[in-house]
């Protein structure tokens, strides 16, 4: 048995660094609801220049950023054209329905890709019966571990601009797409009016996403933020812990993508087990096992006796993350486990 648990669920479940503690432990903070918190009011600067926007917002989560995006752009009632398999519609609670209000339009994605035709021919011309199309959402990179291209990206956002519609861009993992473009993250951001990134997912941070928009927006944003719960007061102690994130450890995450890339290789050299390659754009494998949905439950119990944290199957497939705290010897464990299971 090994000493501590290799955990594969997620890359939410990243610890902060030793120089995140610190930094968190010396943080000069204030009111961030008043806006003197000096260390949140130097992480939403820099996180706005980042990615090349106006202004942006702390918020306490990934859903919180997405649904407040939702609730700043649109009025009740108004539809919102989005990928049916995409984060805010398969796991974010049906909030859409319940804080902003609106209709979801959700159509069917290839590696993350809407046709572009087809969001043409959905947005609603004006009429009597329909409701009025608002927003395109995108995700880059997608929930499924793959990579949308910038010229993809480009194309929705000029369908959009062509119908006077804003695009909101759900980029939980946006680091990830970067580096796997090998590209600045403002590249990708070139091409929507609000961004969403997560400080938490894999650069570490304990809590936290970052809204971008216009400054317009993000004045209408922060007043929402409040009537959603999201004043945070002392949060520059959070802040401190961002600033490192997206200073530092931005710059690391193709790690995780090479990790990530040997784990699904070796995987593959397993009888029953196929891997989604299509998908292996980031620190994601996807992969599917003879009898899973039978399996799911002696899978999690047979890993977590040999320390090592994995979800169940969701829609017949597994998923293993790598991230900042899976190193490739960790990798090389979790192969043997995956081997003595499959024994």
């Amino acid at each position: 048995m090994r000493e501590g648990f290799i955990d594969l669920r997620s890359d939410t479940v990243t610890q902060p660094t030793e120089a995140m503690r610190e930094a968190m432990f010396k943080a000069m903070v204030g009111d961030d609801v008043y806006g003197d918190d000096p260390t949140m009011n130097e992480l939403e600067a820099y996180a706005a220049e980042l990615v090349g926007k106006e202004a942006a917002i702390f918020v306490p989560s990934g859903t919180f950023g997405n649904q407040l995006s939702l609730f700043t752009h649109c009025t009740r009632g108004e539809e919102v054209i989005l990928g049916e398999d995409c984060h805010i519609v398969a796991h974010e609670v049906g909030a859409a329905a319940v804080i902003a209000g609106v209709q979801l339009r959700a159509l069917p994605t290839e590696k993350g890709k809407m046709n572009l035709d087809k969001i043409a021919a959905t947005i609603r011309t004006e009429d009597i019966h329909f409701p009025e199309t608002s927003l395109i959402c995108v995700e880059n990179a997608y929930s499924n571990g793959s990579v949308v291209d910038l010229d993809y990206m480009k194309a929705v956002y000029s369908i959009a601009r062509e119908s006077n519609l804003k695009v909101h861009l759900d980029g939980a993992r946006l680091f990830n797409a970067a580096a796997f473009l090998k590209v600045e993250a403002k590249e990708i951001t070139e091409y929507c009016d609000s961004v969403m990134f997560c400080l938490s997912k894999g650069l570490c941070a304990p809590v936290g996403s970052i809204l971008a928009g216009s400054k317009e927006f993000i004045d209408k944003a922060r007043k929402k933020r409040k009537l959603m719960g999201g004043g945070l007061r002392q949060a520059g102690f959070l802040a401190a812990a961002g600033m490192i994130a997206l200073k530092d450890m931005t710059k690391r995450l193709s790690e995780d993508h090479e990790n990530a890339l040997y784990l699904a290789e070796e995987l593959e050299k397993l009888e029953g087990i196929k891997v989604d390659r299509d998908t292996l754009d980031i620190n994601m494998v996807f992969f599917t096992l003879e009898n899973i949905t039978e399996l799911s439950d002696k899978i999690v119990k047979h890993f977590a006796d040999n320390s090592i944290k994995i979800n169940g199957q969701e829609g017949g497939k597994l998923r293993f993350v790598t991230h900042y705290w899976v190193t490739k010897e960790d990798v090389d464990y979790v192969v043997s486990t995956m081997k003595s299971f499959l024994k």
